[in-house]
């Protein structure tokens, strides 16, 4: 933006998240003088400032929302947010797929998202490299998949390395889990990211046990930091809302529910549907199944790592 007289003759501009301030010379200042930072446009610029943050945190967190929960997005929806540039910076070079009628995605179709108008529909650099339009009248929603749903997802890293793809929003290089096969001892492993030792938690019906027993000196050093991970704590859980093939499913791990201060060893993560009824691990899908080992595998890196001679006291 530019340049907004001030006094004293100094002029004050936004950059990005971070207000400039010039002397009456010219010259750039490292920061705004002390007396001017009650001054009223220097305010102005800096609430505006702060909105901008909030508002692209609001984009990034909406996005993720559509993408975790498989939900599907009218294009007319893109279209009219595209203009503005938050929501563009985190839309831009997501993988999208066109929804069908019967509400399926089709995922061969599916292209990085480049561009979004309210006539020409979508447009999208497909995985052949073709720049292509999907027709509005055609395409009337999108799902943007998530990660686990790619069957050729390192070809598509790849791929998306080639062509320099940035994703502000986490799809592609978010990390993955997937559901082990029955019988596994041990959760499957992580596309992207690193699982717990193996731990014999598939035998359990409803439970995944591969992140129990984590140790934390005290309760409320789990709860923080689950929070700060950005995930709510309720009821000594902490849990994961989600919504799979229409079913909502929440993903809760158990940080304990004693005193703040009193030590704590997490214990199993389980799926449950909105009345709160545990579900049989057969029957957790697999987008539910990667984000709540995900929330697992977050929080128990956090724990105390005690020595071979530690445990053996």
């Amino acid at each position: 933006m530019g340049w907004i007289e001030t006094t004293g003759g100094y002029t004050v501009a936004l950059d990005g998240a971070k207000v400039l301030c010039r002397n009456a010379k010219g010259r750039l200042l490292k920061q705004v003088p002390p007396k001017l930072r009650d001054d009223a446009e220097v305010v102005r610029l800096r609430q505006l400032s702060e909105w901008l943050e909030r508002h692209e945190q609001e984009c990034r967190e909406q996005v993720d929302g559509w993408l975790v929960r498989s939900l599907p997005v009218p294009v007319g929806l893109l279209a009219r947010v595209w203009p503005d540039e938050a929501w563009q910076a985190v839309l831009r070079d997501l993988v999208v797929a066109p929804v069908a009628g019967d509400g399926s995605p089709d995922t061969g179709r599916a292209g990085f998202l480049r561009d979004a108008d309210p006539v020409r529909g979508l447009g999208v650099v497909d995985l052949d490299g073709d720049s292509a339009w999907w027709d509005p009248a055609e395409v009337e929603r999108v799902l943007l998949p998530h990660p686990v749903l790619l069957e050729e997802l390192e070809e598509l890293r790849e791929f998306a390395a080639e062509l320099g793809v940035e994703q502000r929003a986490q799809q592609l290089f978010r990390e993955v889990w997937r559901k082990p096969g029955p019988g596994a001892a041990g959760p499957a492993g992580a596309t992207g990211g690193t699982a717990a030792d193996g731990a014999a938690g598939a035998a359990a019906a409803y439970g995944w046990r591969a992140y129990a027993d984590g140790k934390f000196a005290q309760l409320r050093h789990a709860t923080a930091r689950a929070v700060q991970l950005g995930y709510r704590v309720r009821g000594g859980h902490v849990v994961c809302p989600l919504v799979e093939d229409g079913r909502a499913v929440e993903a809760a791990y158990w940080l304990g529910d004693d005193y703040p201060e009193a030590e704590t060893r997490t214990g199993a993560l389980e799926w449950r549907d909105p009345a709160g009824r545990r579900l049989p691990l057969a029957e957790v899908g697999p987008v539910a199944w990667s984000e709540g080992e995900r929330m697992a595998a977050s929080v128990y890196a956090g724990r105390v790592v005690e020595s071979d001679e530690e445990k053996a006291l």
